[in-house]
């Protein structure tokens, strides 16, 4: 009877929609794979959501606002990639490496984002994985 009662409970204890890839419930596609430890755009094709890694500057010599643009121009050309554009972002996480760069930034960001679409957001102060990264951005879209 335990026997019994444990092979039922191991069976309904598995996740049942944790497939992934080409087969199962839901197609993800994954872009820009180069990079070792991950992918740069992530697309689930089921529900139309795009997740994008975080975007650093590749000048780390400019400014809060300089990397700030760089980083949002990015961020345009992944999602431009996917057929989706910044208004239809739905989330966006900012690292800064201090807060004293939090009003460039949001400039910056608010000259950008789509004014009749803005996501939810979240700004913390970061280390960073390099010293010069001063801002880096990590948005989820819908297709």
């Amino acid at each position: 009877m335990a026997a019994r009662f444990l092979k039922t409970f191991k069976a309904l204890s598995r996740p049942r929609f944790a497939r992934t890839g080409t087969s199962g419930f839901s197609k993800i596609t994954r872009l820009n794979t180069e990079h070792p430890n991950m992918s740069q755009t992530v697309v689930n094709e089921a529900t139309g959501t795009v997740y994008l890694a975080g975007q650093v500057p590749n000048d780390y010599s400019l400014d809060a606002k300089g990397q700030t643009k760089e980083v949002l121009g990015k961020i345009d050309t992944l999602l431009e990639e996917v057929g989706t554009d910044k208004s239809k972002l739905l989330q966006a996480q900012v690292w800064l490496k201090t807060m004293d760069d939090f009003g460039a930034v949001n400039e910056v960001w608010q000259s950008w984002v789509d004014k009749d679409n803005k996501p939810v957001r979240a700004a913390v102060e970061a280390n960073m994985a390099h010293p010069d990264i001063l801002v880096e951005v990590m948005v989820v879209a819908s297709k």
